[in-house]
């Protein structure tokens, strides 16, 4: 399990900064805070959603209610790990409304703890070595339930640790593990079958 060390004072210092400036309204505060975090609303919201016109628009109300709620930030975490939050709480509220479901419902095969099998080596990285590798690897990504797919974005991706996505999802440890597992072992395979070798 990975865990990272809490962020370094300087970065929740840089952070405190940024908030405190937005709340003081000055200018050209906010925009870099959307500069800043774009891209990561983007990748959370449109790994749960995949629809591009409702990625933007959820983005655009990820970014209204960091606005209208920044005070709220305490800055005992990286301002990435709540914007994550929000963002993965307005994706998943979207979800909920449109009664998608979060997950699959699946079983292990063999009957093991999926949380004592979390630990399975697979290495993302190792697998987007070759283009065309890289291609079949998000297909399958896209082939997950959205809880999945983005659980997977965060963690390997994002490099955010369990224990912040938990904060951030509201999900348990052991069940983000579970999931993990669940995604990479479906992953491996789908990308057996498109590919024809293990992965």
């Amino acid at each position: 399990m990975r865990t990272s060390p809490p962020p370094p004072a300087d970065c929740l210092d840089a952070d405190r900064k940024l908030v405190d400036a937005i709340l003081s309204r000055q200018p050209g505060a906010f925009e870099q805070l959307v500069r800043e975090y774009q891209g990561l609303c983007w990748r959370v919201v449109d790994r749960m959603v995949r629809h591009p016109d409702d990625t933007r628009e959820l983005c655009q109300e990820a970014f209204l209610r960091i606005h209208q709620t920044l005070h709220q930030y305490r800055g005992e975490s990286a301002l990435k790990s709540w914007v994550a939050q929000v963002a993965y709480s307005i994706a998943k509220r979207h979800l909920e409304r449109r009664r998608i479901p979060l997950v699959e419902n699946t079983v292990s095969d063999d009957g093991t703890a999926l949380i004592d099998r979390v630990g399975d080596g697979i290495d993302l990285e190792a697998l987007t070595s070759e283009q065309d590798i890289n291609a079949h690897l998000h297909a399958a990504i896209d082939a997950l339930p959205p809880l999945q797919r983005t659980l997977l974005t965060l963690y390997h991706l994002e490099e955010i640790s369990i224990a912040e996505i938990a904060t951030l999802t509201d999900l348990a440890e052991g069940t983000i593990k579970s999931h993990l597992f669940r995604s990479r072992k479906r992953l491996r395979e789908l990308l057996e079958s498109r590919i024809g070798v293990p992965a």
